[in-house]
């Protein structure tokens, strides 16, 4: 559903269905923006971001998690996260995309 959302708003989505196909994609392809779940089938999601972070620096990270208590957004947050949106809320989570996004281009025409 979150892929057939973001696509209709001109953005090209990749999805991954784990921790490992996820890494495999970034080592082979260039992202914008990565839009993670905490649990994941394979491991967690902060740890993705954890990894993500490390190996894309400049790539924001979006939490969209049914995890929605402070201790989990804190969690998220010091994972490197941008911004962590709690399930269902998918208004707030394109609301964010675009942000992180237009603010992701400002920076690279400032550059």
């Amino acid at each position: 559903m979150l892929t057939h959302l973001l696509g209709q708003s001109d953005y090209e989505v990749t999805a991954a269905d784990s921790l490992a196909v996820a890494l495999d994609l970034t080592r082979r392809e260039k992202f914008d923006l990565y839009i993670l779940d905490k649990r994941l089938p394979d491991g967690s999601g902060l740890e993705l971001c954890r990894r993500l972070h490390q190996a894309t620096p400049d790539v924001p990270v979006i939490f969209y998690t049914g995890d929605a208590y402070q201790l989990h957004r804190q969690e998220g947050l010091d994972a490197g996260a941008r911004a962590y949106v709690a399930k269902p809320n998918i208004d707030e989570l394109v609301e964010r995309v675009n942000e992180v996004l237009s603010r992701q281009e400002c920076s690279a025409a400032a550059g």
